[in-house]
């Protein structure tokens, strides 16, 4: 009996130190440096597919994608500023987005003059304070300021002129952004909008004569991310999710990065850990899973831009499934007792109050309730799914170069596989878990801003202004009646193309300031006041 016994406990053993090795081997190809980082749509991301996929063919994973185990879908980054873009002013080069931008109508075209601010000649380029037309329509709640750049340019181009260089000299918002998402007709001529930097720098003298050249190109870029789906088939009635996002940050090219220069950001931690992780829980579920559930595996792509991949998964599901609960793996390679291991979602089910802390156990584990925060489990929260988030803390290495494999706690990693083994098999006759609402996220990083609405953003949508993908209880979106779908357009006086162009605008308000925000539900414009 003992001998049994000890037979038993050596063969466990054995087990553990394979799957370490194994969650070794996994994160130290995916943090590789020959694959650059794993952008989404790269050629360092493919690989990565590539390796994730044969491990799923080896153990005979049932492909459950739309090409094997393969979904694709289509990273929209509109209208880009093209590299051949630029402003020379006197020798010296202005700098893009922040002295000077085309609009985003902007006839493409090469330019080099000698114009004079105060002179309208033919063959030249042409100076426009819109100061003027602003302070005329400070009232005008119809008036729109590019249908009037629109037309000026228009005018100007009939009479010779062979670019339009617009600034605001007046202390009037003009709310003048680059909006890559725009689809409109190209203007007739160059249209440059020059910030009050430039202006001050390059252009102070109206009735100077100044050299400059001139360069705008554009391009329309998009890119493909592919999500990665296994199934394990008990013919149950329900299925359980689990999911990890194996894309990073490249060279940080999506200013996701948080250190500066071109390197290749790595991402062991984020999230070649989860990724490893979500491998080896395939195998083990492969090889003997509870059988009260089906088993999904679900590799997304896009995370870092937004959750693109989860969020289109579930717009455009690989298997007809009913949902049971999903489970996230996102950075779990830094767990050890001091910084202990956050288990997110805590309160989208009340079985998780029963089943979590004795499975989790000699795991020391720190309990969050929300089914929202920064990973993909909020994708599935949002569609009502019970959700666990599982996440060993953030370090001084996030999202910078030095996130690298020999930092893992490559035991500790191993630790957190076999409890969600643990916990898969605590839930196996429990049926379909229910699903509770939470409040806004604890976890993540700080906005920075005083006041917020309380709403989470779209970060795929491809059109103009901040669509809604969700609206957190019992905060001010929620009070003010918007909903999911919801695109916000203006606050006060700041109006926004985009979600970068939205925080923006938060970070003009603080505590106790009333205004008006003005946003569309389907084709009908709307207003509300506000006070944060």
């Amino acid at each position: 009996m003992a001998q049994s016994k000890k037979k038993k406990l050596q063969a466990e053993m054995n087990a553990r130190n394979e799957r370490v090795a194994q969650l070794t081997a996994h994160v130290q190809f995916l943090a590789d440096d020959r694959l650059e980082g794993r952008r989404t749509g790269t050629p360092g991301e493919e690989k990565a597919l590539e390796y994730i996929v044969n491990q799923y063919r080896k153990m005979a994973l049932e492909p459950a994608g739309t090409d094997g185990y393969v979904q694709e879908f289509v990273v929209n980054e509109g209208k880009q500023l093209d590299t051949s873009t630029y402003l020379v002013v006197e020798d010296h080069q202005l700098v893009l987005l922040k002295e000077y931008f085309p609009l985003s109508y902007s006839k493409p075209a090469n330019v080099k003059a000698s114009p004079a601010m105060a002179l309208q000649e033919s063959g030249e380029p042409w100076f426009w304070d819109i100061k003027e037309v602003l302070d005329e329509n400070k009232t005008n709640p119809h008036f729109d300021l590019h249908s009037a750049i629109r037309e000026h340019a228009k005018k100007i181009a009939q009479k010779g002129a062979t670019a339009l260089f617009i600034y605001n000299s007046s202390s009037i918002t003009d709310n003048i952004q680059y909006n890559r998402f725009d689809s409109s007709a190209t203007a007739q001529l160059p249209i440059i909008y020059l910030t009050k930097n430039a202006l001050a720098a390059y252009f102070n003298d109206p009735s100077a004569t100044v050299t400059l050249d001139l360069s705008v190109a554009f391009v329309n870029r998009a890119r493909k991310g592919k999500n990665i789906a296994g199934f394990i088939n008990n013919q149950a009635a329900n299925t359980v999710i689990i999911g990890a996002h194996y894309d990073h940050l490249g060279y940080g090219e999506d200013k996701t990065a948080l250190d500066t220069g071109k390197l290749i950001h790595n991402g062991a931690d984020d999230n070649a850990s989860g990724t490893a992780a979500l491998i080896e829980l395939a195998r083990m579920l492969k090889k003997s899973a509870p059988s009260g559930n089906n088993y999904l595996i679900l590799n997304f792509s896009g995370e870092e831009l937004g959750l693109l991949g989860s969020k289109y998964w579930l717009e455009y599901p690989t298997k007809t499934i009913s949902p049971n609960y999903m489970i996230n793996l996102d950075m779990v390679g830094r767990y050890d007792t001091a910084r202990k291991l956050t288990v997110g979602g805590y309160g989208t089910s009340p079985v998780w109050a029963e089943v979590v802390p004795t499975t989790s156990a000699p795991l020391v584990t720190h309990y969050d309730s929300t089914g929202s925060g920064p990973s993909d489990h909020a994708s599935f929260y949002r569609k009502d799914i019970p959700v666990l988030f599982l996440f060993s803390g953030s370090h001084s290495d996030y999202h910078k170069a030095t996130d690298d494999w020999e930092k893992i706690n490559y035991t500790g990693q191993e630790e957190i596989v076999r409890w969600v083994y643990r916990l898969i098999e605590a839930t196996d006759t429990k049926g379909k878990l229910p699903f509770n609402k939470t409040r806004e996220p604890q976890m993540g990083r700080s906005s920075g801003f005083s006041v917020s609405l309380g709403v989470i953003p779209d970060y795929g949508y491809t059109g103009t202004g901040m669509r809604i993908d969700g609206v957190s209880a019992g905060k001010l979106a929620e009070k003010i009646g918007l909903q999911a779908g919801d695109v916000l357009l203006q606050l006060g006086e700041y109006s926004f193309v985009d979600v970068t162009a939205y925080m923006q605008s938060l970070s003009k308000f603080k505590k106790g300031d009333k205004t008006t925000l003005r946003y569309k539900r389907g084709a009908e414009e709307r207003k509300v006041e506000v006070q944060f």
